[in-house]
């Protein structure tokens, strides 16, 4: 399995923050909560559970820092809202 590395505003695999192999990205919504916007797995991660890793990491943040997340991305906001051990972070 990948390493998860935190870059800015984002949780990636790969060894170019700028150009990941995988990623979820998020940006702050006042003091209290997390928007996460956007998750990617390339071609060659795909089937792997990669997706589900990094949602899972970006529950470990928020619940470390204390947030909430409020998921627009569809991917991200049905993992949550299927997994009830995340529903404690759920906006």
């Amino acid at each position: 399995m990948a390493d998860i590395k935190k870059g800015d505003h984002k949780f990636y695999i790969g060894d170019d923050e700028q150009n990941p192999k995988a990623e979820i990205t998020f940006k702050e919504i006042g003091e209290h909560e997390l928007n996460v916007d956007h998750t990617y797995v390339s071609e060659e991660l795909r089937g792997e559970g990669i997706g589900g890793k990094l949602v899972e990491r970006m529950v470990e943040h928020a619940r470390s820092e204390g947030k909430k997340i409020d998921p627009t991305c569809p991917y991200t906001r049905k993992k949550i809202e299927e997994t009830s051990e995340y529903h404690d972070v759920l906006a």
